[in-house]
């Protein structure tokens, strides 16, 4: 290896794929207190999730992060898993401002708990019934001629069961077009090209993704899809199509949020937020949710009726990472001081790009054939009609461990960035 400081990549992938049909189960016989108990009794490393709720809260909210008026789509555990993984070949300042940037306080937190407690994140989510619906693994593409440290390796496998995989970068295209094809294998072809104009000094590339395809348990009624305008804001107005749904949802009234609240159930112990707040109310609903709404709102929905328009969704953005994590105060890792010995100590080596690219659908896809209601033209009158025909915010988590898996802001329904 030359002198040189040689360049690593950061690439993060998410799919978000959810679905309006369901499985032949009543709502009514989920007992929400009785399920959240469930988990809350066996939650692992409760300190750890709830730092990680905390910190989506603070990254959603750190404006400078995202373009305004547009969409926002991140996912939290994916930056955290990936940091924290690269935060392993990292030393002295390098090391400790990552960690500090996460906000993990070392002096009550040790450190090899917080990566004890992220493997058990990452071994639950690979259990049997997330795994078929829940996907979320790392690999790292590293030079074939590069020689990695010992305790780095064993970490990585062993912490983060990540996959080594040596590639000869000095072939830019070759290297660019084999990662490309890894993670759009990976993402079922959702995620294409992520990686653009591959420098010819990178050396390493630290790959994580989270895939989840979430098929819901509510019972409803699809009724039809039909165009309809969605309000971007007050001078725009575009047309969507709209799925109209009739049934019974975990929905309510959230007063404080002045908001409506659906909350929608998916197989492998998903649980899906569509927070829909009033005309003029969405900066206050960003300023008012925090960490607590978050934690209690399974504890106030109600089952209700409604008959439902919701927008099909299918909108991608792509970040650069470096400007989400400096908000963070993680910047050195970025610059030629940065301490990566951790992972070579062939050459200096410094985290050169960071991309994350995250894609979310929503359809109708798995409603094989339209019911007709059982609902009267009496009883339809007296029902909430519900239209998410306005930006609305989207957070999905894991219900055993509460913690975040994308969150998200539906500015356009049908615009990619």
């Amino acid at each position: 290896m030359s002198s040189s400081v040689s360049q690593g990549l950061l690439l993060l992938a998410g799919l978000c794929c959810l679905f309006s049909g369901s499985q032949p189960q009543d709502p009514l016989e989920i007992d929400v207190d009785e399920h959240d108990h469930e988990h809350q009794e066996h939650l692992p490393c409760q300190r750890i999730s709830y730092s990680i709720i905390q910190l989506t809260f603070t990254l959603y909210q750190k404006s400078e992060s995202w373009a305004k008026d547009t969409n926002i789509l991140f996912s939290p555990v994916n930056i955290i898993v990936a940091s924290l993984m690269l935060s392993l070949g990292t030393k002295s300042s390098t090391h400790s401002q990552i960690l500090e940037g996460l906000k993990f306080n070392l002096t009550e937190i040790p450190e090899n708990y917080i990566h004890a407690c992220i493997k058990q994140l990452i071994y639950i989510l690979h259990l049997p019934d997330h795994r078929s619906q829940l996907t979320i693994d790392s690999s790292l593409f590293t030079d074939q001629s590069l020689k990695l440290v010992d305790k780095f390796v064993e970490d990585v496998k062993g912490l983060y069961y990540s996959k080594i995989i040596a590639v000869n970068f000095k072939d830019t295209q070759r290297a660019q077009k084999q990662i490309n094809d890894y993670v759009a294998d990976e993402t079922q072809g959702k995620i294409v090209g992520l990686v653009k104009d591959l420098e010819k000094d990178t050396t390493f590339a630290l790959m994580n993704y989270i895939f989840f395809q979430g098929r819901g348990y509510d019972e409803v009624d699809v009724e039809h899809t039909l165009e309809a305008d969605f309000h971007v804001n007050k001078d725009t107005t575009i047309k969507v199509p709209m799925i109209n749904c009739r049934g019974r949802f975990f929905l309510y009234r959230e007063e404080e949020l002045s908001s409506w609240v659906l909350v929608k159930h998916y197989m492998g112990d998903a649980t899906a937020f569509f927070l829909l707040p009033d005309q003029g109310e969405m900066q206050k609903l960003e300023k008012t949710l925090n960490q607590t709404h978050f934690i209690n709102i399974l504890k106030l929905i109600d089952v209700r009726t409604a008959n439902l328009y919701f927008p099909k969704l299918s909108m991608s953005t792509t970040y650069d990472l470096k400007t989400i994590l400096s908000t963070l105060g993680i910047t050195r890792v970025f610059s030629n001081e940065g301490d990566l010995s951790g992972i070579t100590q062939d050459a200096p080596l410094k985290l050169n790009k960071a991309v994350h690219r995250t894609v979310l659908t929503f359809n109708d896809e798995a409603t094989k054939t339209t019911r007709n209601s059982s609902l009267s033209k009496r009883a339809l009158s007296k029902i909430p009609v519900i239209r998410f025909n306005r930006p609305f915010i989207v957070i999905v988590k894991d219900e055993y461990t509460s913690v975040p898996l994308f969150v998200g802001k539906v500015t356009n329904p049908t615009e990619n960035s």
